[in-house]
């Protein structure tokens, strides 16, 4: 048995080693690591250890490179492999000492060894520069602390540039490391004491950078500094102040909360604890001003936005919900104080008209994140508390807090909306306050009740009583801005048959009436932007219907003043204007009905979904021209930019699908570039729903196929387009997506060989190979061209010949397929791999017994570029090696050879 289980960590061993040449490093790194758990040999873990090492330095984790290392060389002091990787990640974690220490160890063991000496000598020269820069850095941080600390010098400018100096001192390593030694944090915080905006902005900036990825920093900055005073700061009524101090508090949040996942596999118990103790103080100080009187509204936004990012799991891997769960506990009540704030009764907390939107949101991600009945129940009986706490027992003003925080509730986590909404009485005094004298009333009681409409399990109860309701609000109200909001509940209520032209609630036409007054709200400045908005979500429900998009299009005025809306301050807009821009797109699912059922409904006289007229392609593709010719470009690009709760990732995903029915057709994508559209295309497609990121990952592909993308995206930008094309090659992707991701990544392999690296990075060329092997010929022709282009990095060459590869066969193969283009991808491949690679010329007559007829045939087909591109593969064959030139001539290539070589209609 001892000797089975010997064989199967060699076996384990050779396949990371497979791995580990293919550049799959993650694979190889799980291969050596399953070894380790197989093997007992001393000799045998520390060459797993090293090797491991090799691994960990590929995946830029520089700590558990050193860590193995370290394992590997406390078997054998000798091992110079283990003690260069080891240097190598010592390099990376700035212990530049340590890591020169390592070299010298290598170059007393292997004095000729070149690449220890050259290593060696840059390392010294970086150090060098390092001292340099300290001792300078030195003197500047104290003299720019006290050009700001002095109250006695006037020169602005001067004060001016020693903040900004101050601030990108601190986003070096070693410039940080400086101020946190010469007693910054102190001076930060006496700039901060000064209560002048310019100088607490200088000292927030600066620790942003103090903090930034540094644990113990932050950690000890945090104690000094005081929660008190941060959030103090978050909370005071100059606006970049606030937004500055809540910058500095999320890079605390992530700096605190990396090394609790740190040492959670570690073995520094009390540190774990000190972590997550500095955390929840944190996070109990931003609930606290959630309800502090005193905090000016937009510093309370900050907090709320705060508490969404850094509150809830990041994913559904992460097991722990603690967090979430001490929130909730301590917390709930207070965000809901925010919640059921009643906009200009007395008393009220200052809020901005984002405030419940943000509210809505963090409720919602709080109830997502919690993992059984148990946790749901007790939110539940939370809300129930809170909601009866204000209806029983206080007079109106109380009742009217009550149904806000019902409005709140339905716009977030709509399960404990509709649990409260069914609490005895609430339903009842929604339905009589709709008719209240008091404008300020009759609102809150309407948007609940609109709210309730789009969510409650109880529609038909307000179908029945609320459309009636809402008619007579609608007919007789003397106030715009109720009449408006009337109308959005009776669309909500209408719109029921969704896009199916023949389910409609309303008589013939006043669908049509409705979308009339709703544009001619929307477009009247006169009307207050908040009353404005509720004309945009009553378009979001009726642009269902294609006749009311038609209108709308056509509308010039109306389509600008919501994308004026869309790029305003209010930002609970968004959801709508994205919404009403995907049904004009039809950029919406479409369910293809089933011909056989479709027989049997109509055969049992059952209702058949039909399709609008209107919504055929040709209508579809002139309202979007018309939407770019209004500038739709530049409000989705604004409406990305947005660093706001609203844009919840459904959202995203909805301004994803508008974006990919935008560049639909090839002649409109240069538009879309230059009007910004590419550049937000890249964070759609990095955050949010997994068929948002897909969307917009599939639109950057279109953008990419079509245009020169180094115009396209231009700069460092370039390179962030390579993850998302990546990601349209994953299996569970359409055939289309594939098709498109290859295409785009062939014209990226195509610029540079920095991009190809980058593509070599995200693990692609796993994936491009499998496609070569694809039925679809168009998929496979994709995928042989963007390896032709790959082939051109020095690695991807090399894996043409590693060990059990076909990928040279079938390159052969597919330059004697039917198929030209293919054809003539997989000639250009082999053309311009004989050419950078001569070891592959000998490799060629081993790989197929066909590999001289298929040469042959190349040079004999009557078109120029096959055989152009076949001769120059014999000429590389012919310079390669004796063997095979012998092999050639051998065959009738000599005459083939000689009547190409007289055509003189091809030179």
């Amino acid at each position: 048995a001892g000797v089975r289980r010997q064989v199967t960590a060699e076996q384990l061993r050779a396949r990371g080693n497979a791995l580990f040449q293919a550049g799959d490093h993650g694979a190889a790194l799980a291969a050596y690591t399953e070894a380790l758990s197989l093997s007992d040999a001393a000799s045998e873990r520390a060459v797993l250890h090293r090797n491991r090492a090799a691994c960990y330095l590929k995946l830029e984790d520089y700590t558990k490179a050193e860590a193995d290392a370290t394992k590997a060389i406390e078997a054998d002091g000798r091992d110079v492999k283990a003690l260069f990787r080891r240097s190598q990640a010592l390099q990376q974690l700035g212990r530049l000492d340590q890591a020169v220490s390592d070299l010298q160890r290598c170059v007393s063991l292997e004095p000729r060894n070149k690449a220890f000496q050259e290593a060696l000598r840059a390392l010294g020269s970086s150090m060098h520069e390092k001292m340099k820069t300290m001792s300078c850095t030195d003197s500047k941080v104290e003299q720019m602390f006290q050009i700001l600390l002095d109250l006695d010098e006037k020169d602005e400018d001067k004060k001016q540039k020693a903040a900004q100096n101050l601030i990108v001192l601190a986003r070096e390593e070693a410039g940080a490391e400086k101020i946190f030694q010469s007693d910054g944090v102190r001076l930060l915080m006496q700039l901060l004491d000064t209560a002048k905006a310019d100088l607490m902005l200088a000292a927030l900036r600066t620790l942003v950078g103090l903090c930034s990825g540094h644990r113990s920093r932050t950690m000890a900055i945090l104690a000094e500094l005081g929660a008190p005073r941060l959030s103090a700061v978050l909370g005071v009524e100059h606006e970049q102040v606030s937004l500055a101090a809540c910058n500095l508090l999320h890079v605390m949040f992530d700096s605190l909360k990396e090394g609790l996942q740190k040492d959670f596999r570690g073995k520094e118990d009390a540190v774990v604890l000190d972590s997550s103790r500095d955390l929840k103080l944190l996070i109990k100080h931003l609930l606290e001003l959630l309800v502090l009187e005193g905090a000016s509204a937009h510093g309370r936004d900050n907090a709320l936005n705060l508490l969404i990012k850094v509150v809830p799991r990041k994913s559904p891997k992460e097991t722990n919900n603690s967090l979430s769960l001490w929130v909730i506990d301590q917390g709930l009540k207070k965000i809901l104080e925010v919640g059921s704030t009643v906009c200009g009764s007395s008393g009220s907390l200052p809020v901005t008209e984002n405030s419940r939107m943000s509210t809505s949101v963090l409720l919602s991600k709080l109830y997502e994140d919690l993992k059984c009945d148990a946790e749901r129940e007790n939110f539940h009986h939370l809300c129930e508390d809170y909601v009866r706490s204000w209806f029983d027992g206080h007079e109106l003003p109380g009742k009217l807090r009550a149904i806000q925080t019902v409005s709140c509730l339905l716009q977030g986590p709509s399960d404990a909306g509709n649990r409260v909404l069914e609490l005895e009485g609430i339903m009842d005094c929604v339905l009589s306050l709709c008719a209240s004298v008091c404008e300020a009333h009759q609102l809150v009681a309407v948007e609940a009740l609109i709210h309730a409409a789009d969510k409650a399990k109880r529609a038909s109860f307000i179908t029945a009583n609320g459309v009636s309701l809402l008619k007579e609000i609608y007919k007789h109200s003397e106030r715009d801005s109720i009449r408006i909001r009337a109308l959005v509940g009776l669309c909500k209520l209408g719109s029921a048959g969704g896009t199916d032209f023949s389910m409609k609630q309303f008589a013939e036409g006043s669908t049509m009436k409705l979308a009339k007054q709703c544009r001619k709200w929307l477009c009247n400045e006169a009307i207050d932007a908040g009353t404005r908005r509720w004309a945009v979500e009553g378009l979001a429900y009726l642009t269902f219907d294609a006749d009311v998009k038609e209108e709308f299009v056509e509308d010039k005025a109306a389509m600008q003043a919501m994308f004026h809306l869309a790029k305003s301050e209010d930002r609970s807009v968004l959801y709508a204007v994205a919404s009403t821009l995907v049904n004009c797109t039809n950029s919406y699912d479409h369910e293809e009905p089933d011909p056989q059922m479709l027989e049997l409904a109509k055969y049992a006289k059952q209702h058949i979904p039909e399709q609008h007229p209107k919504d055929k392609p040709e209508f579809v593709k002139r309202r979007v021209r018309k939407l770019l010719t209004a500038g739709v470009v530049s409000a989705l690009a604004c409406m990305v930019k947005s660093e706001n709760p609203a844009l919840t990732n459904s959202c995203r995903e909805l301004i994803s699908r508008v974006f990919l029915a935008l560049v639909e057709e090839a002649e409109d994508r240069g538009g879309v570039v230059a009007q910004g559209g590419g550049k937000a295309l890249i964070p759609l497609s990095l955050e949010g729903t997994e068929v948002g990121q897909t969307k917009a990952a599939q639109a950057l592909a279109k953008i990419t196929i079509t245009s020169n993308p180094e115009m396209a995206f231009p700069g460092e930008r370039i390179y962030e387009v390579v993850r998302p094309l990546v990601s349209l090659l994953h299996l569970q992707r359409t055939g289309l997506e594939n098709f498109e991701g290859l295409m785009a990544l062939t014209n990226l392999a195509g610029i540079s060989e920095r991009l190809r690296q980058k593509i070599l990075k995200e693990r692609a060329v796993p994936m491009i190979e499998g496609y070569m092997f694809e039925e679809h010929e168009l998929i496979r022709l994709a995928a042989t061209e963007c390896m032709c282009n790959m082939a051109m990095s020095k690695e991807v060459q090399e894996l043409f010949l590693a060990e059990g590869s076909d990928w040279l066969k079938l390159m052969v193969l597919y330059s004697g397929e039917e198929d030209e283009k293919l054809r003539r991808a997989a000639s250009g491949t082999l053309a311009m791999l004989t050419a950078l690679h001569p070891p592959i010329c000998k490799r060629i007559p081993q790989v197929t017994v066909h590999w001289l007829e298929i040469l042959q045939a190349l040079l004999l087909s009557p078109s120029a570029e096959l055989q152009h591109r076949g001769a120059v593969v014999v000429m590389n064959m012919m310079a390669a090696a004796r063997e095979v030139a012998e092999q050639l001539i051998a065959s009738e290539m000599l005459e083939i050879l000689s009547v190409l070589a007289k055509d003189k209609e091809k030179p």
